[in-house]
């Protein structure tokens, strides 16, 4: 049986990899504080005592505009992190799916980005998983990073989370119409990775070398925050409860934060269907799902 060595078993996205990697193989998952990535060398002493076959890691620096004052702290846990991690793969010679970020782009004149476009990161945040990306891939580990976009789960807070508390304590919303991306079910991306990594299993190490590298792997369809705010709305089981009776557009600039977010950061999926035969849901479909599974 495969020992997968799972990090950030409580996160958004960890927590349903935990359950979607159980039929490939043994999991072990661990998070803080049995595991800091703040102290990146300490992941090795990790990888060598569990002696895993496969290495996932969803952790990651998230919290964007503390991002801009915390900067050591994000590329310790974004960049050094991954890259230790990444080195024992190479080392072990086994598979190592690692995750990215649309924010490692600026804003597009509105072409879905693919992966062979330049980089350019507005912020602290962005800046910290590109430059993770480069350590990774600077090693000689069989690596496949799926760069993510707007994922959200309904377990913890965030976008869709937000919009529900929002709903329920004002009767006018605004919400932004100029940030448009891809969101992305987390239940999704760990149903895609673990068929990635079913994949991986019926081949020998050889054939992933030869496709390991940056994948964009997000809810296929885009939006603006606006537009996902009307479909949560739509789809919130207990309507009954909401307060809001108007839900207006708004500019990001109306709302300043520490850090500049992109606009436009669509993703282009093509390269994940091209070799792996995988495409996420449409977006709507898997929020929909996500939500009455939810009961919320």
């Amino acid at each position: 049986m495969k020992r997968i060595l799972l990090f950030a078993k409580n996160g958004q996205l960890g927590w349903e990899l935990q359950q979607t990697l159980s039929s490939l193989g043994q999991v072990i998952p661990l998070d803080y504080p049995e595991v800091d990535f703040a102290k990146p060398l300490s992941l090795r002493d990790l990888v060598r005592e569990h002696k895993p076959d496969v290495i996932v890691n969803p952790a990651a620096y998230t919290a964007v505009d503390k991002a801009e004052s915390e900067v050591d702290l994000a590329m310790a846990i974004n960049r050094d992190a991954p890259l230790v991690l990444a080195e024992e793969a190479e080392r072990l010679q086994i598979p190592y799916l690692y995750y990215s970020t649309d924010y490692v782009f600026g804003s597009s004149d509105g072409k879905p980005y693919v992966e062979t476009d330049t980089p350019n990161p507005l912020n602290v945040y962005g800046q910290s998983k590109l430059e993770g990306d480069l350590a990774v891939m600077s090693t000689n580990a069989p690596v496949i990073i799926q760069r993510v976009a707007w994922v959200y789960s309904m377990r913890q807070g965030g976008f869709v989370t937000k919009v529900l508390q929002w709903a329920r304590q004002q009767e006018v919303l605004r919400v932004v119409d100029d940030q448009i991306s891809n969101p992305t079910s987390s239940r999704t991306l760990a149903e895609v990775s673990s068929q990635i990594l079913a994949k991986i299993f019926e081949h020998p190490i050889e054939w992933l070398q030869e496709r390991r590298g940056v994948y964009h792997s997000v809810g296929s369809g885009s939006c603006s925050r606006y537009e996902w705010a009307e479909e949560i709305l739509a789809n919130d089981l207990r309507r009954e409860e909401q307060t809001v009776k108007t839900l207006e557009r708004a500019k990001s600039d109306e709302f300043p934060t520490p850090a500049t977010r992109p606009l436009i950061s669509r993703l282009n999926c093509d390269k994940l269907y091209n070799t792996f035969g995988l495409r996420h849901a449409c977006w709507k479909t898997s929020l929909k799902f996500m939500m009455e599974n939810s009961g919320r």
